[in-house]
């Protein structure tokens, strides 16, 4: 499957914490990207499979509420943030360390 522009619209940029990185520890290798809001878990599968070329297990979402913060004084609310733990079949693995850089 050939990468097309939608794809890279689905998939906004892998999320490297201390956290993310535990779930590519597991022994089916987990991998985190923040998506789209819009983003389905069948076209984030989609997407996942076509730019990395590697098959996809299962996909779970969740979305990060955005917290309300004050910056000298002035009320403002960070954005909600949806986030993809994608898991990945047997033997397959994505370094998003190195992606892109």
């Amino acid at each position: 499957m050939k990468a097309e522009p939608k794809h890279y619209d689905v998939l906004r940029a892998p999320v490297i914490t201390e956290k993310s990185t535990l779930g590519s520890e597991h022994e089916n290798t987990q991998v985190t990207f923040k998506v789209a809001t819009d983003a389905t878990k069948p076209a984030i599968k989609e997407a996942v499979e076509a730019i990395y070329g590697v098959k996809v297990e299962a996909v779970n979402t969740l979305i990060l509420k955005g917290k309300q913060k004050r910056f000298r004084g002035i009320r403002g609310r960070r954005p909600d943030v949806k986030k993809a733990i994608v898991t990945l079949a047997k033997g397959q693995s994505i370094d998003v360390t190195t992606v892109g850089a």
